[in-house]
């Protein structure tokens, strides 16, 4: 018998009146929004963490290997002759070339979660996961197209008729010295963007989207001297300034800031400058992602988005958005096990994936900076070829 304030321990609660928190609507998988949970959460590290996904062409690939872009180039104008019928110029202008881009194999990031940590653990776990790995596949995802824009202003134009050749890629020196230190004066990256506007306008590159993309430190250097230079009036410097979203722009080009960027032939890890640090250091050659997986050799990769020693003087990118494109077969999604293989492994491995590839497109629309004597070579194939 019970007593009044008494647990009977014999008793049983209908499940009916149990709240399920994982439920959705109270009904199913007991777990169900914890995964919905967890989903946002990739999601989000991955918005938040990818710069250049809005800054190129952006296509879905379904049911093939590869996508193929058509490049146009200029036509001609001419006076018409009274009495000759109009049958095109005879050029056979506009030129026509091709551009395909094939998808690199699936590109992961996971992590087992053994169940009895997520029990001992006196924090939530499971979204703190989520975010690094969405942080891991936003940061190859940059990597990848910044690299490709990188290959496309060293490129010569897919257009290449005789009489109607366009323009290719171009490469501008930042400073007058050969030491890398020049890379982060602010006076010499001021320099370099008016040289990059003018080129883009004499190219016939359209003004809309036009953007530029440095290493942090290069960022801050023009922060702090944009207040003397002119570029900015120092009544709206604060937080959002200094957050790196695009608000500075030098003539009209939108500048942002990444550590993703191939940088002095790092992925814009290479600590310290002109001033800080007394000792620079560079990222160690068997991180995560670093940049020699670029080599063609490399598996996984379809496109070839070359390798170290390819940007050991590259210092910065400017670009419009025709400059790259990238193919998504698979976009950004989260797996995680249960049922049976969690009761096996006590635990859940989550994952998250994305099947991706990119390259340049239109050649005129990339610039790149560098230091040193002399520009960095082209690498790879170019039009139609991919390799």
């Amino acid at each position: 018998m019970a007593y009044p304030g008494s647990f009977d321990h014999q008793s049983n609660v209908n499940p009916a009146q149990l709240t399920r928190q994982g439920q959705l609507n109270s009904a199913g998988d007991a777990r169900a929004l914890y995964l919905k949970l967890f989903s946002g959460e990739m999601f989000k590290g991955f918005q938040h963490e990818t710069v250049a996904r809005d800054m190129v062409m952006k296509r879905t690939l379904k049911n093939g290997k590869s996508l193929q872009f058509i490049y146009t180039g200029r036509t001609t104008a001419e006076f018409h002759t009274p009495g000759n019928s109009i049958l095109g110029n005879d050029q056979g202008a506009p030129p026509v070339a091709e551009k395909t881009i094939t998808c690199d194999d699936l590109l992961i990031s996971s992590a087992f979660v053994y169940e009895l940590d997520e029990t001992l653990a006196h924090y939530e776990l499971r979204g703190e996961i989520s975010r690094k790995i969405g942080h891991a596949l936003a940061e190859k995802y940059d990597r990848l197209i910044f690299r490709a824009i990188a290959k496309g202003a060293r490129q010569a134009s897919p257009i290449t008729k005789s009489g109607l050749v366009e323009p290719g890629g171009t490469q501008i020196r930042v400073g007058s010295g050969t030491n890398e230190s020049d890379a982060y004066v602010a006076g010499n990256l001021v320099t370099a963007f008016y040289d990059a506007a003018a080129a883009l306008d004499e190219k016939g590159v359209s003004g809309a989207g036009r953007c530029a993309v440095l290493n942090p430190r290069q960022y801050y250097a023009l922060i702090q001297d944009i207040g003397t230079s002119g570029l900015i009036n120092r009544d709206v410097q604060g937080s959002a300034l200094q957050s790196g979203n695009g608000i500075i722009e030098i003539a009209g080009i939108k500048i942002y800031k990444s550590m993703n960027i191939p940088f002095l032939g790092q992925h814009g890890v290479k600590f310290g400058g002109t001033t800080g640090e007394t000792s620079p250091q560079r990222m160690p050659s068997n991180v995560a992602d670093d940049i020699l997986d670029g080599q063609a050799s490399v598996a996984g990769l379809n496109n070839n988005y070359g390798g170290a020693a390819a940007f050991d003087k590259s210092c910065g990118l400017i670009f419009q958005k025709e400059a790259a494109a990238v193919v998504e077969a698979i976009g950004p999604q989260v797996q995680v096990t249960s049922g049976d293989v969690s009761v096996v492994y006590q635990g859940d491995v989550i994952l998250g994936r994305l099947a991706m590839g990119a390259d340049f497109l239109n050649p005129a629309a990339a610039v790149e900076l560098y230091v040193g004597a002399s520009a960095p070579s082209a690498f790879g194939a170019t039009y139609p070829a991919n390799t």
